[in-house]
């Protein structure tokens, strides 16, 4: 049905708990599978007093950001088990649904396969939902997992 799935990671219980779900789908459709971790570009901003203050620097982040992102593909990678081989591709963008649209597109993947935390009712509407937000802007479809 699909031959290129796009998954996004971020090292979360949700997310590790659907790679199963993944590793089944991508094996029944012998489709290619793309992990994909989105950070944000922008270094935080550490709040302290004036004497114990510091930064960090732009490129110290992307550094961290990417050694992160390794290691989150590296136990998704586990979790799909042996039989699914994926490539990983690691985004920045300040808004993260808006970089896994980007991904697909560079992947070119023909669905986005994602994780839900099930959230309804008033935390869903006051926390927001990423899935939801790919679902509404995506012209690819959008697989749920929960």
């Amino acid at each position: 049905m699909f031959k290129h799935l796009l998954v996004p990671v971020d090292g979360s219980d949700v997310s590790k708990k659907a790679l199963k779900k993944v590793a089944q789908l991508a094996s029944a459709d012998k489709a290619a599978v793309t992990l994909v971790y989105v950070s944000d570009p922008l270094p935080p901003t550490v709040y302290s007093d004036s004497t114990m203050g510091y930064g960090i620097t732009q490129k110290d982040h992307q550094k961290v950001c990417a050694a992160y992102a390794q290691d989150v593909f590296k136990k998704a990678a586990t979790a799909l088990g042996s039989s699914v081989k994926a490539k990983s591709l690691h985004v920045s963008n300040t808004n993260l649904s808006a970089g896994i649209l980007d991904a697909a597109k560079k992947a070119k993947a023909d669905v986005i396969v994602m994780a839900s935390h099930k959230r309804t009712g008033i935390k869903g509407l006051l926390l927001g939902s990423e899935t939801h937000e790919v679902i509404v802007h995506s012209t690819l479809p959008v697989l749920v997992l929960g």
